[in-house]
């Protein structure tokens, strides 16, 4: 059971489940053969005139009789299996989800810029769906019908062994037929599942770019984009059908060639006096009843060859490595420390050999040209990312041997991308803390300066936003983003280009907003405009990766360099009109 726990990534629970799913199938398989068991007897007894013989009507009552009684086991075992395989998965999968979604949490943010996000989407649902599939429909009735085969063959071969050997020649040959076909037809499943992922990918940018494509009258250009990859999957999904049809086909072709054989053998023998005419029929019961869970089987290989891919994806999900660290060191300060930091996007240098210090208790602000790395360093101290080299620490103690989420406990990101869930406004703003009651979430907004639209709505807290909070405008999304931060009440505070993108209104809210947030806390800002943090404590200018200049605004502008030339440019800039 070890090794389809792994080959099913599944839980221990889930193991034991499909486990106990396994036996539960057997059983029903055995409560089966029960019933046939009662229709040889039947038979027996029916057949006894042609022996000289008579029936014995008070035994054919009784025969009946267990035949109603194997019918209400039949249905109790059943009723078992059901529970014992569906529900039992059905738990399992969302086992998996959940176990999904945590491992997600605590990647790194590198694995989200190699990853397609379509990818691990079709990792929680796809894969889970087809891995349930697999638990519920395939697999315990695929290894029941095995072992309830196996045992047949036995009392067969210990009954006749010559009628046995007709009845199992022919399967020999039908497994070759479908396990040498495997890697085609894992080729032919692999293929389908990449069609369908290109599909899934097409279809998301499709609809993410609707606005795009309506107002640029791209509609036939990225359509077509989006209905070569639905035809392809069609292809793709027809080919793989196909081409597991034809062997399941050929396979169950050869098996039932079997039963011909039998009445062959069977009739040599009864003419050759070796058999009775009743150990004949009795085999051609055995053999029309037996083929059924075989050609099952060799319908469901191919099914388990198909999952098994979607497995393989799930196992190198699960094999990427997560970030880790300890969760019991106490951080006693707050100063930020850069110690000839470099770090580089996918071998692409972003930082090279920074040294800086983010003092605490006050308001450190990052500026400098797109690209120069401003985000890359708030999100270094955050940990989405680790350093290639040199050290971050937070009161002295390196970043990279805490756990990010316990880091992230001291932590505020108060990003210029606002995500919002598709929640209430009041269960979108407790984000910040979970355990915060309605009174102190309400309290928050208001210090965020989200009452005021709030109330205005339907129903003022309790209004649903919508995905990704589509019922507001850019501001409003913002105040509740740092009304979340206002709520968790962090010590270290990450602003990124909070007010980047806000007309004056919202600015000006927004910032009153911020300068509640800040107060008493380790505030660093990201800010391309250069007049919003002129009262920073210290000012950090980056220029390709590196520090160029550092100090307070007056210091900064009386000499040359990069900020005094970004300063002017700005300057200048306000007075143009149109």
């Amino acid at each position: 059971m070890t090794s389809l726990k792994e080959m099913f990534q599944l839980s221990d629970r889930g193991a034991k489940d499909l486990k106990k799913g396994i036996l539960a199938c057997t059983l029903t398989n055995l409560s089966l053969i029960l019933s046939v068991a009662v229709t040889v007897q039947i038979f027996i007894e029916v057949l006894k005139p042609l022996s000289g013989g008579e029936i014995s009507w008070s035994r054919m009552w009784l025969l009946l009789a267990a035949g109603a009684l194997s019918a209400v086991i039949n249905f109790l075992c059943c009723k078992n299996d059901y529970r014992k395989t569906y529900v039992s998965c059905y738990t399992a999968a969302e086992d998996s989800r959940i176990r999904i979604a945590e491992l997600v949490r605590k990647f790194p943010m590198s694995v989200f810029n190699d990853k397609d996000l379509t990818e691990l989407t079709t990792n929680m649902m796809g894969d889970c769906a087809s891995i349930e599939h697999s638990m519920s429909h395939i697999v315990p009735p695929l290894m029941a019908n095995g072992i309830s085969c196996t045992l047949i063959c036995i009392c067969i071969m210990l009954f006749d062994w010559r009628m046995g050997l007709s009845i199992f020649c022919t399967l020999p040959l039908s497994f070759l037929i479908i396990l040498g076909s495997r890697k085609v037809q894992e080729k032919a499943s692999r293929k389908q599942v990449d069609a369908k992922l290109k599909a899934s990918e097409e279809e998301q940018e499709y609809l993410d770019g609707i606005k795009i494509i309506k107002s640029c009258h791209l509609d036939g250009e990225k359509y077509s984009s989006l209905n070569h990859a639905l035809k392809a999957l069609k292809q793709e999904s027809i080919r793989m059908e196909l081409g597991t049809s034809v062997f399941i086909s050929v396979a169950q072709f050869v098996l039932q060639a079997g039963i011909g054989i039998t009445v062959f053998v069977g009739v040599h023998l009864l003419t050759g006096g070796s058999i009775t005419i009743l150990p004949l029929l009795l085999s051609l019961v055995i053999v029309c009843r037996l083929y059924g869970p075989i050609l099952t089987i060799l319908t469901l290989l191919p099914m388990l060859f198909h999952t098994l891919v979607s497995t393989q994806r799930m196992r190198e999900l699960a094999s990427i490595p997560i970030m880790e660290g300890k969760a019991d060191v106490p951080i006693e300060n707050y100063e930020i420390s850069f110690e000839d930091v470099s770090f580089a996007y996918n071998k692409e240098p972003v930082l090279e050999n920074v040294t800086v210090k983010i003092p605490e208790g006050k308001i450190t602000a990052l500026v400098g040209p797109s690209g120069s790395g401003k985000s890359t360093m708030s999100r270094l101290i955050a940990r989405f990312w680790d350093v290639n080299s040199g050290k971050i620490t937070v009161g002295g103690v390196d970043v990279k041997t805490l756990d990010p989420e316990y880091l992230m406990g001291y932590m505020s990101f108060v990003f210029q991308d606002v995500i919002l869930f598709n929640d209430t406004i009041l269960n979108n703003i407790r984000i910040g803390n979970m355990d915060a009651t309605d009174e102190q979430v309400i309290a928050a907004a208001k210090a965020a300066c989200c009452d005021e639209f709030v109330q205005k709505l339907p129903d003022g807290y309790n209004t649903m936003l919508g995905e990704n909070g589509s019922t507001l405008s850019g501001g409003e999304r913002q105040r509740i983003s740092i009304a979340r931060a206002l709520l968790k009440d962090a010590p270290i505070i990450l602003l990124d280009e909070a007010t980047a993108s806000l007309d004056p209104e919202n600015e000006v809210l927004i910032q009153e907003a911020i300068s509640r947030l800040i107060t008493g806390k380790t505030v660093l800002v990201i800010a391309h405009r250069l007049r919003t943090i002129v009262d920073a404590d210290q000012i950090i200018v980056l220029e390709n990766g590196h520090v160029a200049e550092c100090g307070s605004h007056n210091e900064l502008v009386e000499r040359p360099g990069t900020y005094r030339k970004l300063y002017e440019i700005q300057t200048k800039s306000q007075k143009w009109a149109v």
